[in-house]
């Protein structure tokens, strides 16, 4: 070590940048000043939102949009639980997230002694909601430990990942190379399970496909297989967009709904591949899935193989590795399937999808022409960030995504308020060229309402569209259906149009559907957001 050798700090936020890091997202404070010296050496973007809980729904949204992993540095103690709720989401959802905080310095640990920030086991805290939380006591171990995050986003089930370094070490000198170690690659399952179950689907005469966030890597294996089988799949609302919900044989993100659910327990083999198979993909059945026939499950996770359902058939792998070799074994199928069988398969899935329809979510009927009219005017590639509001428990499956990686929601799983634009900033920075929409209820609207600001600081034209509902709508009609007082979810909303403008975005009330797309194109257009309010009776 000598007199040039960079601090802690520095040499992390260097390694970082090697690994591929290009934005951060955080609000410095006195505990990490030396990390925030090795971010502004190390070249890297840094955005600052107006809360933490909103730097992890940035890095969140910036995550799922790109493939890449999301950064956030956190100050000791009120940073780090400002920011556990959208941790905790990513922990939920299984989105790759990187943590850096400051703890308190080393020799105080655990003590309780009082000191700024202090938190007595603030390790402790994130380890319920991170694949692994770990305090660097030794700052030479600091490029181990780092490599063991990548591990997780590379070759597992991508979660977050906190690490803390004590104050007394982020500005001590390291003598650690920057350089990122080699990165892994997924395990691949194993070839002689896979010819079996392309023995077990090649003879099925009923199949049928279930892909969940876990195949978000492999659309294009994924669709080459449908057509291959020429057999309806379906997908979860993390996996909204893997295959073109406008293709013949998309079941869309009806999971949910019981003929849906019918038709899978009637099949002969269901292959199903990185889906939790939990109770918010299956809301009408309470989390309850049942199959007749053969089950195969795919996923990297060998721990959630046996969750929800058991099945026949469990394979411990990387799903774009497993899909691709299915489609080789099965290739042979590519001109055995006649334009009847074809046809007779996409009335099928016609069928089933109008099946639906009276299962629909009740506002669904009146939320539709909304959704169309913003599908019309994304293109493709085009992102949607949608927040728990009533219209987007109808756009999770009426919306028609048509990429993967396009549609970012957190109505399912920890189920949080106030992601969406946070995420839709994230998702921006992250693909620039995508135009983004942000929906949101105004009830969830107001818990990252300031956000606004970090949208026009960086000139991003994010257009939200705010679904004002007066409050919390649908725990009030949860209220009504069951015969109880209304308390706490008739709320006193603000100006929205006014507050935005405060803010130096464009706003307006929409007054007819009509006039949305053409708002819209405007909106993608300018160097700030734009935010359009709309109310129930504007959807007409």
């Amino acid at each position: 070590m000598n007199d040039n050798s960079p601090t802690c700090g520095v040499a992390l936020m260097r390694l970082l940048r090697n690994y591929g890091t290009d934005v951060i997202f955080g609000i410095p404070g006195v505990h990490t000043l030396e990390l925030y010296r090795g971010i502004a050496e190390a070249g890297i973007q840094h955005i600052t939102p107006r809360h933490e809980q909103s730097a992890g729904f940035m890095a969140d949204g910036y995550a799922r949009a790109t493939g890449k992993v999301g950064v956030c540095c956190l100050i000791t103690g009120p940073g780090v639980t400002n920011a556990a709720t959208s941790i905790a989401q990513a922990y939920s959802d299984s989105v790759p997230m990187l943590v850096i905080s400051s703890v308190n310095k080393t020799a105080s640990l655990g003590l309780g002694q009082g000191d700024l920030h202090e938190i007595p086991a603030q390790q402790k805290l994130t380890e319920h909601f991170t694949n692994f939380s770990h305090t660097v006591l030794d700052v030479e171990s600091l490029p181990e430990v780092v490599a063991r995050a990548y591990s997780v986003y590379d070759a597992s089930r991508p979660q977050p990942v906190h690490i803390e370094v004590p104050i007394d070490l982020i500005d001590k000198p390291v003598n650690w190379h920057d350089n990122p170690a080699a990165r892994l690659t997924p395990p691949n399952a194993p070839m002689h399970i896979l010819e079996q179950v392309a023995d077990l689907l090649d003879g099925a005469t009923n199949p049928a496909i279930i892909l969940g966030g876990g195949a978000i890597c492999a659309s294009v294996e994924a669709e080459k297989l449908v057509n291959l089988l020429n057999t309806p799949v379906v997908t979860t609302f993390a996996a909204k967009g893997i295959i073109p919900e406008d293709h013949p044989l998309s079941l869309g993100a009806n999971l949910l709904h019981p003929p849906v659910l019918d038709f899978l327990q009637q099949a002969d083999v269901v292959l199903a591949v990185g889906t939790h198979l939990s109770e918010t993909d299956i809301w009408s059945r309470g989390g309850d899935i049942r199959f007749d026939g053969t089950l195969i499950r795919i996923d990297l996770d060998a721990g959630q193989i046996y969750r929800n359902a058991i099945p026949d058939i469990g394979i411990v792998g990387d799903s774009q590795h497993a899909l691709q070799q299915l489609v080789e074994l099965l290739s042979h199928l590519e001109a055995e399937h006649s334009a009847n069988a074809r046809t007779d398969k996409a009335e099928l899935v016609e069928d089933l999808l109008k099946r639906t329809r009276p299962h629909w979510y009740v506002g669904t009927p009146l939320h539709l022409s909304v959704w169309e009219t913003i599908r019309n005017a994304l293109p493709d590639e085009g992102i949607i960030t949608a927040d728990s509001t009533q219209l987007v428990y109808s756009g999770n499956y009426c919306y028609g995504a048509r990429r993967p990686r396009t549609y970012l929601t957190s109505t399912t799983g920890y189920g949080t308020l106030g992601y969406a634009l946070p995420a839709a900033i994230g998702a921006k920075l992250g693909r620039p060229e995508c135009p983004v929409v942000c929906v949101a209820g105004d009830g969830g609207f107001m818990f990252s309402i300031q956000e606004l600001a970090t949208a026009v600081e960086h000139q991003l034209p994010i257009v939200v569209l705010l679904w004002n509902n007066d409050g919390y709508g649908e725990i009030r009609d949860n209220f009504k259906q069951s015969k109880i007082p209304l308390v706490g979810v008739d709320l006193e909303m603000p100006d929205f149009i006014s507050v935005a403008e405060g803010f130096g975005c464009r706003a307006l009330r929409l007054e007819r559907l009509f006039d949305l797309p053409q708002i819209m194109q405007e909106g993608f257009k300018l160097n700030r957001p734009t935010l359009v309010e709309m109310r129930p009776d504007s959807t007409n």
